[in-house]
Protein backbone atom coordinates (compact mmCIF):
# COMPACT_ATOMS: atom_id res chain seq x y z
CA UNK A 1 0.00 0.00 0.00
CA UNK A 2 1.22 3.53 -1.10
CA UNK A 3 2.19 5.55 2.69
CA UNK A 4 0.38 8.46 3.14
CA UNK A 5 4.12 10.16 4.54
CA UNK A 6 7.20 8.70 4.22
CA UNK A 7 10.23 10.00 6.62
CA UNK A 8 13.51 9.37 5.33
CA UNK A 9 16.32 9.95 7.63
CA UNK A 10 15.03 13.12 9.56
CA UNK A 11 17.28 15.24 11.52
CA UNK A 12 16.98 17.89 13.06
CA UNK A 13 19.25 20.07 15.23
CA UNK A 14 18.98 23.42 17.18
CA UNK A 15 21.78 25.76 17.21
CA UNK A 16 22.71 27.14 20.88
CA UNK A 17 25.15 29.20 22.80
CA UNK A 18 26.34 25.53 24.42
CA UNK A 19 26.67 23.74 20.71
CA UNK A 20 24.20 22.29 18.33
CA UNK A 21 21.65 20.12 20.23
CA UNK A 22 20.63 16.89 17.93
CA UNK A 23 17.02 16.65 18.64
CA UNK A 24 16.40 14.57 15.59
CA UNK A 25 19.36 12.15 14.43
CA UNK A 26 18.27 9.90 11.18
CA UNK A 27 14.47 9.16 11.87
CA UNK A 28 12.96 7.04 8.95
CA UNK A 29 9.32 5.59 9.38
CA UNK A 30 5.94 5.90 7.24
CA UNK A 31 2.33 5.80 7.92
CA UNK A 32 -0.47 4.58 6.11
CA UNK A 33 -3.43 5.73 4.92
CA UNK A 34 -6.01 5.04 7.64
CA UNK A 35 -3.39 3.69 9.87
CA UNK A 36 -2.80 4.82 13.94
CA UNK A 37 0.64 5.24 14.98
CA UNK A 38 1.99 6.31 17.87
CA UNK A 39 5.19 7.83 18.60
CA UNK A 40 6.69 6.75 22.45
CA UNK A 41 9.55 7.96 24.21
CA UNK A 42 10.39 10.44 27.43
CA UNK A 43 10.41 13.87 27.02
CA UNK A 44 13.36 15.07 25.09
CA UNK A 45 13.46 12.70 23.26
CA UNK A 46 12.48 14.38 20.21
CA UNK A 47 8.92 13.12 19.26
CA UNK A 48 7.59 16.63 19.30
CA UNK A 49 10.14 18.13 17.67
CA UNK A 50 9.83 15.09 14.62
CA UNK A 51 5.87 15.91 14.57
CA UNK A 52 6.69 19.58 14.02
CA UNK A 53 9.12 19.20 11.06
CA UNK A 54 6.30 17.38 9.56
CA UNK A 55 4.14 19.85 9.53
CA UNK A 56 7.08 22.63 8.86
CA UNK A 57 7.00 24.47 12.02
CA UNK A 58 11.04 23.86 12.87
CA UNK A 59 11.98 27.57 13.39
CA UNK A 60 15.11 29.16 14.22
CA UNK A 61 17.73 28.33 15.76
CA UNK A 62 15.92 24.82 15.14
CA UNK A 63 17.01 23.53 11.67
CA UNK A 64 16.18 20.33 9.47
CA UNK A 65 19.55 19.44 8.26
CA UNK A 66 20.53 18.57 4.59
CA UNK A 67 19.48 14.76 3.54
CA UNK A 68 16.07 15.08 5.37
CA UNK A 69 13.50 13.79 2.84
CA UNK A 70 9.59 13.97 3.76
CA UNK A 71 7.07 12.31 1.42
CA UNK A 72 2.83 13.09 1.08
CA UNK A 73 1.22 11.07 -0.81
CA UNK A 74 4.40 10.34 -3.05
CA UNK A 75 5.13 14.33 -3.50
CA UNK A 76 8.14 15.23 -1.06
CA UNK A 77 7.34 18.36 0.89
CA UNK A 78 10.24 18.94 2.87
CA UNK A 79 11.12 21.85 0.09
CA UNK A 80 8.35 23.63 0.79
CA UNK A 81 8.56 27.82 1.29
CA UNK A 82 6.53 29.37 3.66
CA UNK A 83 3.37 29.57 1.17
CA UNK A 84 3.35 26.36 0.16
CA UNK A 85 3.82 25.67 4.26
CA UNK A 86 0.54 27.84 4.54
CA UNK A 87 -1.01 25.74 2.55
CA UNK A 88 -0.58 22.49 3.27
CA UNK A 89 -0.87 22.74 7.26
CA UNK A 90 -4.17 22.75 8.76
CA UNK A 91 -5.67 21.16 5.30
CA UNK A 92 -3.53 18.10 4.62
CA UNK A 93 -2.09 17.65 7.63
CA UNK A 94 -3.91 19.12 11.09
CA UNK A 95 -2.04 18.92 14.34
CA UNK A 96 -3.43 18.75 17.82
CA UNK A 97 -0.98 20.82 20.44
CA UNK A 98 -0.58 19.78 23.91
CA UNK A 99 -1.93 22.57 25.84
CA UNK A 100 -4.97 23.24 24.28
CA UNK A 101 -5.50 26.94 26.61
CA UNK A 102 -2.09 28.02 25.07
CA UNK A 103 -2.58 26.76 22.03
CA UNK A 104 -5.99 28.57 21.48
CA UNK A 105 -6.43 32.45 21.74
CA UNK A 106 -7.58 33.64 24.49
CA UNK A 107 -8.58 36.76 22.69
CA UNK A 108 -11.10 35.21 20.04
CA UNK A 109 -14.56 33.07 20.83
CA UNK A 110 -14.25 29.84 19.91
CA UNK A 111 -16.39 30.16 16.47
CA UNK A 112 -14.31 32.53 15.81
CA UNK A 113 -10.98 30.74 15.61
CA UNK A 114 -13.05 27.22 14.25
CA UNK A 115 -14.05 29.41 11.46
CA UNK A 116 -10.78 31.11 10.88
CA UNK A 117 -9.25 28.01 9.96
CA UNK A 118 -11.88 27.00 7.10
CA UNK A 119 -11.94 30.28 5.81
CA UNK A 120 -8.08 29.89 5.83
CA UNK A 121 -8.25 26.91 3.48
CA UNK A 122 -11.82 27.58 1.47
CA UNK A 123 -12.29 31.61 1.70
CA UNK A 124 -15.39 30.67 -1.22
CA UNK A 125 -17.77 29.33 1.80
CA UNK A 126 -19.62 31.72 2.71
CA UNK A 127 -20.00 32.67 6.25
CA UNK A 128 -23.76 30.92 7.38
CA UNK A 129 -21.85 27.85 5.58
CA UNK A 130 -18.88 28.67 8.09
CA UNK A 131 -20.93 29.14 10.68
CA UNK A 132 -22.94 25.79 10.25
CA UNK A 133 -20.19 23.91 9.85
CA UNK A 134 -18.37 25.24 12.63
CA UNK A 135 -21.52 24.33 15.21
CA UNK A 136 -21.43 20.35 12.87
CA UNK A 137 -17.82 20.16 13.79
CA UNK A 138 -18.48 21.07 17.35
CA UNK A 139 -21.46 18.54 17.85
CA UNK A 140 -19.41 15.64 16.33
CA UNK A 141 -16.88 16.90 18.70
CA UNK A 142 -18.62 15.85 21.23
CA UNK A 143 -19.70 19.05 23.05
CA UNK A 144 -23.01 20.07 24.27
CA UNK A 145 -24.83 23.36 23.05
CA UNK A 146 -22.59 23.90 20.44
CA UNK A 147 -24.18 27.32 19.28
CA UNK A 148 -23.55 28.34 22.51
CA UNK A 149 -20.15 27.32 23.12
CA UNK A 150 -19.22 29.26 19.62
CA UNK A 151 -19.68 32.31 21.66
CA UNK A 152 -17.29 31.70 24.77
CA UNK A 153 -13.75 32.77 25.73
CA UNK A 154 -10.95 29.48 25.71
CA UNK A 155 -11.27 30.43 29.21
CA UNK A 156 -14.63 29.72 30.16
CA UNK A 157 -14.40 25.67 28.82
CA UNK A 158 -12.95 23.34 30.94
CA UNK A 159 -9.74 21.50 29.85
CA UNK A 160 -11.49 18.29 28.08
CA UNK A 161 -13.91 20.75 26.42
CA UNK A 162 -10.88 22.81 25.34
CA UNK A 163 -9.67 19.11 23.79
CA UNK A 164 -13.11 19.30 22.30
CA UNK A 165 -12.63 22.43 20.60
CA UNK A 166 -8.42 21.50 19.39
CA UNK A 167 -9.96 18.26 17.62
CA UNK A 168 -12.56 20.46 16.08
CA UNK A 169 -10.25 23.26 14.70
CA UNK A 170 -8.36 20.74 13.87
CA UNK A 171 -11.04 18.68 11.86
CA UNK A 172 -12.93 21.20 10.36
CA UNK A 173 -10.60 20.93 7.03
CA UNK A 174 -11.39 17.15 6.75
CA UNK A 175 -7.58 16.51 6.90
CA UNK A 176 -5.77 13.40 5.74
CA UNK A 177 -3.95 13.23 8.75
CA UNK A 178 -4.08 14.33 12.20
CA UNK A 179 -1.19 14.44 14.42
CA UNK A 180 -2.01 14.76 18.23
CA UNK A 181 0.74 15.85 20.32
CA UNK A 182 -0.21 14.74 24.09
CA UNK A 183 -3.10 15.16 23.69
CA UNK A 184 -4.63 13.36 26.91
CA UNK A 185 -2.02 15.18 29.54
CA UNK A 186 -3.41 17.35 31.36
CA UNK A 187 -6.65 15.62 31.43
CA UNK A 188 -8.20 13.14 33.88
CA UNK A 189 -8.47 9.55 33.06
CA UNK A 190 -12.24 9.55 32.36
CA UNK A 191 -11.92 12.46 30.12
CA UNK A 192 -8.58 11.41 28.39
CA UNK A 193 -10.77 7.71 27.66
CA UNK A 194 -13.52 10.06 25.96
CA UNK A 195 -11.04 12.05 23.87
CA UNK A 196 -9.01 8.76 22.74
CA UNK A 197 -13.03 7.22 21.56
CA UNK A 198 -13.56 10.78 20.00
CA UNK A 199 -9.98 10.48 18.11
CA UNK A 200 -11.32 6.70 17.05
CA UNK A 201 -14.67 7.51 16.19
CA UNK A 202 -13.47 10.44 13.38
CA UNK A 203 -11.09 7.91 12.18
CA UNK A 204 -13.31 5.59 10.92
CA UNK A 205 -15.62 8.42 10.10
CA UNK A 206 -12.76 9.98 7.51
CA UNK A 207 -10.63 7.64 6.91
CA UNK A 208 -7.95 9.91 8.34
CA UNK A 209 -4.16 8.51 9.58
CA UNK A 210 -3.29 9.63 12.94
CA UNK A 211 -0.17 10.22 14.36
CA UNK A 212 -0.40 9.78 17.95
CA UNK A 213 3.02 10.94 20.15
CA UNK A 214 2.90 10.07 23.90
CA UNK A 215 4.68 9.23 27.03
CA UNK A 216 2.38 7.00 28.14
CA UNK A 217 2.38 3.15 26.69
CA UNK A 218 -1.04 3.08 28.16
CA UNK A 219 -2.76 5.35 26.30
CA UNK A 220 -1.47 3.97 23.06
CA UNK A 221 -2.65 0.09 24.34
CA UNK A 222 -5.68 0.23 22.17
CA UNK A 223 -5.54 3.18 19.73
CA UNK A 224 -2.25 2.03 17.89
CA UNK A 225 -1.65 -0.13 15.15
CA UNK A 226 1.81 0.40 15.30
CA UNK A 227 4.17 1.96 18.12
CA UNK A 228 7.44 3.83 17.18
CA UNK A 229 9.44 3.65 20.34
CA UNK A 230 12.10 6.81 20.42
CA UNK A 231 14.91 7.74 21.99
CA UNK A 232 17.72 9.91 22.59
CA UNK A 233 16.70 11.73 18.69
CA UNK A 234 16.67 8.13 16.78
CA UNK A 235 14.19 5.02 16.94
CA UNK A 236 14.84 2.26 19.87
CA UNK A 237 12.27 -0.28 18.35
CA UNK A 238 9.32 -0.34 16.15
CA UNK A 239 6.27 -2.83 15.40
CA UNK A 240 3.15 -3.71 15.50
CA UNK A 241 1.04 -2.44 18.95
CA UNK A 242 0.90 -6.50 20.23
CA UNK A 243 4.20 -6.98 18.76
CA UNK A 244 5.63 -4.39 20.90
CA UNK A 245 3.25 -4.85 24.29
CA UNK A 246 3.61 -9.00 24.06
CA UNK A 247 7.39 -9.37 22.40
CA UNK A 248 9.36 -6.32 23.70
CA UNK A 249 13.02 -6.63 22.78
CA UNK A 250 14.73 -2.99 23.29
CA UNK A 251 15.34 -2.55 27.29
CA UNK A 252 14.04 0.89 27.07
CA UNK A 253 10.57 -0.24 26.15
CA UNK A 254 10.86 -2.91 28.86
CA UNK A 255 11.72 -0.07 30.82
CA UNK A 256 8.74 2.04 29.77
CA UNK A 257 5.84 -1.15 30.16
CA UNK A 258 7.10 -1.73 33.80
CA UNK A 259 6.47 1.67 34.53
CA UNK A 260 2.93 1.80 33.72
CA UNK A 261 1.07 1.36 36.88
CA UNK A 262 -1.03 -1.64 37.81
CA UNK A 263 -4.03 -1.64 39.63
CA UNK A 264 -3.79 -5.25 40.84
CA UNK A 265 -0.44 -4.35 42.13
CA UNK A 266 0.58 -4.97 45.68
CA UNK A 267 0.00 -2.77 49.24
CA UNK A 268 2.62 -0.59 49.24
CA UNK A 269 4.62 -1.63 46.27
CA UNK A 270 6.57 0.71 44.61
CA UNK A 271 6.33 2.26 41.15
CA UNK A 272 9.18 1.12 38.91
CA UNK A 273 11.22 3.87 37.59
CA UNK A 274 13.97 4.20 34.87
CA UNK A 275 17.15 4.77 36.42
CA UNK A 276 19.26 8.06 35.05
CA UNK A 277 18.61 10.60 32.70
CA UNK A 278 18.39 10.91 28.97
CA UNK A 279 21.55 12.22 27.70
CA UNK A 280 22.99 15.42 27.00
CA UNK A 281 22.55 15.56 23.27
CA UNK A 282 24.92 18.47 22.29
CA UNK A 283 27.27 15.17 23.02
CA UNK A 284 25.18 12.61 22.24
CA UNK A 285 26.67 8.98 23.05
CA UNK A 286 28.73 7.23 20.21
CA UNK A 287 26.56 4.44 20.34
CA UNK A 288 23.39 3.29 21.60
CA UNK A 289 21.46 6.81 23.05
CA UNK A 290 20.27 4.20 26.14
CA UNK A 291 23.35 2.20 27.47
CA UNK A 292 24.49 4.60 30.21
CA UNK A 293 20.91 3.95 31.85
CA UNK A 294 20.79 -0.10 30.10
CA UNK A 295 21.44 -2.66 32.98
CA UNK A 296 22.49 -4.96 30.22
CA UNK A 297 24.97 -2.67 28.26
CA UNK A 298 27.87 -3.72 26.50
CA UNK A 299 30.94 -2.55 25.64
CA UNK A 300 30.04 -2.38 21.96
CA UNK A 301 26.88 -0.52 22.91
CA UNK A 302 28.80 2.23 23.81
CA UNK A 303 31.44 2.61 21.05
CA UNK A 304 28.99 1.57 18.28
CA UNK A 305 25.34 2.63 16.98
CA UNK A 306 23.31 -0.64 16.47
CA UNK A 307 21.63 -1.16 13.24
CA UNK A 308 18.41 -2.18 12.64
CA UNK A 309 17.59 -5.98 13.11
CA UNK A 310 13.83 -7.67 11.96
CA UNK A 311 13.26 -10.05 14.87
CA UNK A 312 9.60 -10.92 13.39
CA UNK A 313 7.54 -9.90 10.32
CA UNK A 314 6.95 -6.12 10.85
CA UNK A 315 8.72 -5.71 14.38
CA UNK A 316 12.55 -3.94 14.26
CA UNK A 317 14.75 -3.71 16.74
CA UNK A 318 17.72 -1.23 17.45
CA UNK A 319 19.85 -2.99 20.16
CA UNK A 320 23.17 -5.08 20.09
CA UNK A 321 20.96 -7.71 21.98
CA UNK A 322 19.60 -8.83 19.15
CA UNK A 323 22.94 -9.64 17.61
CA UNK A 324 23.46 -13.74 17.69
CA UNK A 325 27.61 -13.36 19.65
CA UNK A 326 25.31 -11.23 22.32
CA UNK A 327 24.96 -13.42 26.20
CA UNK A 328 20.67 -12.96 26.33
CA UNK A 329 20.95 -15.12 29.82
CA UNK A 330 19.28 -13.63 32.46
CA UNK A 331 17.08 -11.05 30.39
CA UNK A 332 13.86 -10.46 32.00
CA UNK A 333 12.42 -10.24 28.59
CA UNK A 334 13.60 -13.53 26.96
CA UNK A 335 10.04 -15.14 26.74
CA UNK A 336 7.95 -16.80 24.28
CA UNK A 337 4.34 -16.34 23.97
CA UNK A 338 1.31 -17.46 21.79
CA UNK A 339 -1.38 -15.61 21.11
CA UNK A 340 -4.58 -15.84 20.00
CA UNK A 341 -7.18 -13.23 18.38
CA UNK A 342 -10.52 -12.23 20.30
CA UNK A 343 -12.51 -9.99 18.56
CA UNK A 344 -10.69 -6.39 19.01
CA UNK A 345 -8.31 -7.74 21.88
CA UNK A 346 -5.56 -10.06 22.32
CA UNK A 347 -6.19 -12.66 24.74
CA UNK A 348 -2.15 -14.46 25.67
CA UNK A 349 -2.31 -18.37 26.25
CA UNK A 350 1.20 -19.28 27.56
CA UNK A 351 4.08 -16.79 28.87
CA UNK A 352 6.90 -17.16 31.39
CA UNK A 353 9.27 -14.59 33.05
CA UNK A 354 8.39 -12.61 35.97
CA UNK A 355 9.12 -9.17 34.43
CA UNK A 356 6.71 -10.30 31.23
CA UNK A 357 4.21 -11.13 33.13
CA UNK A 358 4.16 -7.87 34.87
CA UNK A 359 4.84 -5.82 31.03
CA UNK A 360 2.33 -8.19 29.54
CA UNK A 361 -0.36 -7.43 32.34
CA UNK A 362 0.45 -3.66 32.35
CA UNK A 363 -0.58 -4.21 28.34
CA UNK A 364 -3.72 -5.75 29.29
CA UNK A 365 -5.25 -3.53 32.30
CA UNK A 366 -4.45 0.19 30.04
CA UNK A 367 -6.27 -1.45 27.20
CA UNK A 368 -9.14 -1.25 28.68
CA UNK A 369 -9.84 -5.48 29.10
Amino acid sequence: MKPLIEVQDLAVSYDTYAGEVQSVRGVSFRILKGQTVALVGESGCGKSVTAKTLMGLIEKPGRVKEGSRIFYEGEEISGYDETKWNGFRGKEISMIFQDALVSLNPTMRIGKQIKENLSNHFPKIGRQEQENRAVEMLRKAGIPDAELCMGKYPHELSGGMRQRVMIAMAMITKPKMLIADEPTTSLDVTIQAQILELMQELQEETGMSILMITHDMGVVADIADEIIVMYAGKIAERGSCREVFYHPWHPYTWSLLNSVPRIDAAKGQKLAAIEGNIPDMTLPPKGCGFCERCPYAMNVCREYMPDGAKVREGHEVWCWLTDNRADKSGLPFRIERNFEAKGAGISESRSTGKEGERAAGAGRKTDGR
